[in-house]
């Protein structure tokens, strides 16, 4: 199974990645969480120890450099568009609680449409676990879809946004959902969180066709506090999450 996660800003998408990866991981599952969001919060929200000294992936300029032949940062050089990545997730992960992470990072250039060693680098890196990788992976994405392209997106088995309750948060999903569709995703899911009422519910509902929506996320006390600390964050019963999990699972 391979996951993507998207969403505007402050939705609580990593937390949302960090208690689907946990569902899986209780069921039995292999995981591998990818931080792919340029604020690189998942291994904060999974309690991984020290992670604030974890360095992305994008940022390793010497591997870059080993594996594409070229400096990172580099415009119009000639470099390898298809390099070697089959160990990267061996040699960089880090496993807690029986979840493996690696940190991608995200190619910060000027400019859209970059195509330089960094970014070939991880897009090969992400296509390579989106075919090969026998584990569930679940990728954590920044609002874009920069790290998937056409040949990847159709790998993925299930493409989730998660929104709140508020029209920037559901005008950013519809954006997402249109650029995944463009790059050949054939169906989206919504996971609405911060939900106070049914009111809340129905009024993001209205903007989705009927079977989007998979689940709704009460907003919730318990992981307010325990995103303040350095245990990760957590839910006291996990149902909610894992009858999310299923129903992505079925509709796949």
């Amino acid at each position: 199974m391979k996951i993507a996660v998207s969403g505007k800003g402050g939705v609580g998408k990593s937390t949302f990645t960090s208690l689907l990866c946990k569902s899986y991981q209780q069921a039995g599952y292999k995981v591998l969480a990818l931080d792919a969001d340029p604020d690189a919060n998942l291994a904060a929200t999974l309690g991984v120890p020290s992670h604030e000294s974890i360095v992305p992936i994008v940022d390793m300029k010497e591997l870059i450099f080993e594996r594409t032949g070229s400096e990172p940062g580099s415009m119009g050089a000639f470099f390898k568009i298809n390099p070697k990545v089959d160990d990267i997730p061996e040699r960089f992960s880090v496993t807690h609680n029986g979840i493996r992470l690696l940190v991608m990072g995200l190619v910060k250039t000027a400019g859209t449409g970059c195509y330089c060693p960094e970014n070939a680098f991880i897009k090969e890196l992400v296509g390579h676990l989106l075919l090969e990788d026998e584990e569930v992976v679940i990728l954590d994405m920044e609002a874009g879809i920069e790290h998937l392209g056409r040949g990847t997106t159709g790998d993925v088995d299930a493409f989730i946004i998660v929104v709140e309750p508020g029209k920037r948060s559901i005008e950013t999903a519809k954006r997402v959902a249109t650029l995944a569709g463009e790059l050949g995703v054939k169906k989206y899911h919504v996971v609405v969180n911060k939900v106070n009422d049914d009111e809340d519910l129905e009024f993001v509902k209205s903007f989705f066709e009927d079977d989007t929506v998979v689940g709704a996320i009460p907003y919730s006390r318990t992981i307010s506090l325990s995103g303040r600390g350095d245990d990760g964050v957590e839910l006291e019963d996990m149902t909610l999450i894992d009858n999310i999990r299923i129903k992505i699972e079925k509709g796949k």
